[in-house]
């Protein structure tokens, strides 16, 4: 079967992957980044957050989100109220570390352009789950340029860490220059990376508590 590839367009090929307009991107990163950041260290500085009294403030707030609901238009779905009735209300203390690292982690990829476009994926994941949680406040404004900032990957951290990681490392389907001589990770491989990355991030919470 022969293939078809449909040409980008020249105007989506400026905006999402020319380096020219980093700069826009650039300015959009530092804004989400410091949202970001300042959410985490507000955290990050509270007991209620991290500390002898983690998991209490993560609590109040999930608590206030299954009061939502109710109604004939509830705002928070019964699918998420499960999963925060039986997930995240069992296991307070682990998520209350886990959302108050990934907001300064998250901050600090964008506002440094490390690895943009994973930033960005995550941001948006937690932009997703307060969403859910029925807190609106500026998550969808965030949300929306985190989906930007993921499309325009390629380019969104040129004017940052990214100009120097991503040729040197490259992306999972190709090797940067760091593996000149093995341009493609094997399935296996890939499998392998990923596990030493969760097994490095559940070491990590483990040390935490």
């Amino acid at each position: 079967m022969k293939t078809v590839e449909i040409s980008e367009p020249k105007f989506s090929h400026f905006i999402f992957s020319d380096a020219r307009f980093s700069w826009i991107w650039l300015l959009l990163r530092l804004y989400v980044g410091y949202e970001w950041t300042m959410a985490g260290w507000e955290k990050i500085t509270s007991a209620a957050w991290v500390g002898s009294h983690a998991g209490t403030a993560i609590q109040g707030f999930l608590n206030g989100a299954l009061q939502k609901t109710g109604g004939a238009n509830p705002a928070v779905s019964s699918w998420y109220a499960y999963f925060i009735n039986n997930i995240a209300l069992a296991h307070p203390i682990f998520f209350s570390y886990l959302i108050t690292y990934g907001e300064i982690a998250v901050g600090l990829g964008l506002i440094l352009g490390a690895f943009t476009g994973i930033a960005a994926f995550f941001g948006v994941l937690m932009n997703f789950n307060y969403l859910f949680a029925g807190t609106v406040s500026i998550n969808p404004l965030l949300l929306l340029i985190e989906l930007f900032l993921i499309l325009a990957w390629r380019s969104a951290g040129w004017i940052g860490l990214d100009f120097f990681l991503l040729p040197s490392l490259g992306v999972p389907w190709q090797g940067g220059k760091l593996f000149e001589n093995r341009k493609k990770f094997s399935p296996l491989e890939m499998l392998l990376l990923v596990m030493g990355f969760g097994l490095v991030v559940i070491v990590g919470f483990t040390l935490l508590h």
